[in-house]
């Protein structure tokens, strides 16, 4: 079954949570153990996700060791109590064949659909948004683009929210279905202004009065205390969380570049 199938599917909760995972392989360009599993079910059928253990964290210098999956369930959190689904679907497991760790459906992604994107100069697809101007390897001039759709504004915001230090284009898939989703937020969430992303083409504008809803809501949500969230974070970075969310609100607009640390992931794909 494909992960559009299976998002449908009143098993997937269960199984995400109690199948027995089985190893397909390993995405050799992660940077920390990111693992393909299986997960056979009673009839026949063969759910992926992946799978990144706790133990296979590469230490950071600017994040505590051993919590980047913790980071990972954080968003996944945020994401659905905002009520954006921009995560997939995302579990804690202790059982896992290398030991805790999260689980998460695995997309099956459309390259061709793809919403972020490197272009010649003045070829980017009509009403795409500009991020930044560069060169190839062979000299050539290169622009980093955008869609300007919905979905994209929506991430943008989530990225302020959670402080996502790595949101690469790679790390922005569309499924077959047409459906967005952001991957790979392990780097999120620290207590320092931390924003990197590929996602800079609304900087400065207004947000559009549908997020700032959802910024309210997300906000009378987590309160003082909200455990789906809270149990994967520190206590500066809790407060520091509602922080961004208030800040987002009093200014009512997308956040600007930072003048004092790197504004776009590197790679960027």
């Amino acid at each position: 079954m494909s992960s559009t199938e299976w998002l449908v599917d009143d098993r997937l909760g269960d199984l995400l949570q109690n199948g027995e995972l089985s190893i397909d392989g390993r995405l050799a360009d992660a940077s920390n153990a990111t693992l393909r599993c299986a997960i056979a079910t009673s009839d026949s059928r063969t759910l992926t996700c992946v799978y990144k253990p706790v133990a296979g964290e590469r230490a950071l210098w600017d994040f505590p060791e051993w919590t980047l999956t913790h980071r990972e369930m954080a968003a996944f959190a945020v994401s659905e109590a905002a009520g954006w689904d921009l995560v997939p679907p995302t579990v804690w497991r202790d059982d896992g064949p290398v030991g805790a760790g999260m689980c998460q459906l695995w997309i099956d992604e459309d390259a061709s659909a793809g919403k972020v994107t490197v272009t010649r100069a003045r070829r980017a697809p009509q009403g795409w948004l500009h991020v930044l101007d560069a060169e190839d390897g062979a000299g050539r001039d290169v622009q980093l683009v955008h869609a300007p759709d919905k979905v994209i504004e929506t991430m943008t915001v989530f990225d302020a929210v959670v402080n996502n230090a790595d949101r690469k284009g790679g790390h922005v898939i569309t499924d077959f279905e047409g459906r967005t989703w952001g991957i790979d937020h392990g780097v999120s969430f620290a207590v320092e202004e931390k924003l990197r992303t590929v996602l800079w083409g609304w900087s400065g504008e207004q947000i559009p009065e549908r997020l700032l809803r959802d910024l309210e809501g997300l906000e009378q949500t987590l309160g003082t205390s909200y455990d789906p969230v809270d149990r994967w974070l520190a206590d500066d970075e809790r407060d520091m969380l509602r922080h961004r969310i208030r800040r987002l609100l009093a200014s009512q607009k997308y956040p600007l570049p930072p003048s004092r640390w790197p504004a776009v992931p590197w790679p960027v794909f």
